[in-house]
């Protein structure tokens, strides 16, 4: 089984909640999707998604993304697909980092292989916990009386892990708004409900600390990605009462292994990592060091979600936080999901692969073909 070729294409995604708000500033009312279809000399074919937040989250962006699949993709042709350790090693040889271009080749990858041996995605991870997941939430930061209706508007939609969006500038009104926000998103709490205060890497030491002396007593909550480096979070984590969760600074190996030394919890995104290959090391790596672990991505169509569902059901579920609905973050849906809902939760179904029908016709033509 060999890969014979690499379509690329280029998706908009409109964000559905209109405009999306982080920390410092940070505005976005679309993303702009990478989708790749790869295609074996047996006619297997795999498809993968990496949808960067922008070009002001992490060092990715949209442009950036597709010519490091150009790089990558010629690369592969003519290797096997499910070596995917393999494939992780001639990306490595091909292009130093980016994550971003990787991540979409790689999940192509993983779905190829599980359609070849008619197994899904969890089972080669794996195997599935069998234990519904939480769907999680992502809250713009906006008005406080917004955010607390928009938790509600999830929670009645079944989610039951929410991340708030925090990180006001002063001039926006800082500490004290986002305390605001923070205090009217988790007023209604119900039992069972998690919530993330995500400041993206927003929040000075200073800030961090006059945020957290004006919330009310008692609140359940985790502090995730507070500041934009390890020593302001080391600094944070030694005065701050809540549990802290690192995301955008854990993005190697060796990033995993020291958040167990700063933190008590990660945000693994796929994207970020570079695929599923290295999201299921940092899984392997949190679980060893007994961090809690939230599976996400930055953004992403149905493709993004089907990837965060299967390696979210690998992970044993007194860690699991909870997994990102990224299809619900976006007006465009590309693939139907065989998934499975309940009351409890979400798990992906038992079909090969991802488990995604993708509908070419919401993807176009390709911008870019490779092939033997």
């Amino acid at each position: 089984m060999r890969i014979t070729r690499i379509a690329l294409h280029a998706v908009d995604l409109p964000y559905a909640g209109g405009v999306y708000r982080l920390s410092g500033g940070r505005t976005y009312t679309s993303f702009d999707a990478s989708i790749v279809r790869v295609t074996c000399d047996d006619g297997t074919e795999g498809w993968g998604e990496s949808t960067p937040f922008g070009s002001t989250y992490v060092a990715a962006h949209p442009a950036g993304t597709r010519a490091g699949i150009g790089l990558l993709a010629p690369a592969l042709l003519g290797h096997d697909p499910r070596r995917t350790e393999r494939i992780g090693d001639l990306m490595d040889a091909t292009l130093t980092g980016h994550h971003d271009a990787r991540t979409a080749l790689d999940v192509a990858c993983w779905d190829a292989f599980g359609k070849s041996v008619g197994l899904p995605v969890c089972d080669l991870l794996g195997g599935s916990t069998d234990v519904p997941m939480a769907p999680t939430s992502s809250i713009g930061a906006g008005d406080p009386d917004a955010m607390r209706a928009a938790v509600a508007d999830h929670r009645a939609r079944g989610y039951r892990a929410h991340s708030v969006k925090i990180g006001a500038l002063d001039a926006e009104g800082g500490p004290a708004l986002d305390a605001e926000r923070i205090a009217a998103s988790l007023a209604d709490r119900r039992h069972g409900e998690t919530f993330l205060v995500d400041a993206n890497g927003g929040l000075l030491v200073e800030s961090a600390l006059r945020m957290i002396a004006q919330l009310p007593p008692g609140l359940d909550l985790a502090l995730e990605a507070p500041c934009a480096s390890w020593r302001e979070t080391a600094a944070l984590r030694r005065r701050c009462p809540y549990p802290i969760v690192v995301d955008e600074l854990a993005q190697l190996d060796a990033d995993v292994h020291a958040a167990a030394d700063v933190a008590d919890g990660i945000n693994l995104k796929i994207s970020k990592a570079g695929g599923l290959t290295p999201g299921r090391r940092h899984r392997d790596l949190a679980r060893a060091a007994g961090l809690t672990v939230s599976v996400q991505d930055t953004v992403g169509s149905s493709l993004s979600y089907a990837a965060i569902l299967h390696l979210g059901a690998t992970v044993p579920p007194r860690t699991l936080r909870g997994v990102l609905n990224s299809e619900d973050m976006v007006t465009r849906k590309v693939a139907a999901l065989d998934t499975v809902v309940t009351a409890e939760g979400v798990l992906p179904g038992g079909s090969p692969g991802l488990g995604a029908t993708v509908d070419e016709e919401a993807l176009g033509e390709p911008v870019a073909v490779w092939e033997t």
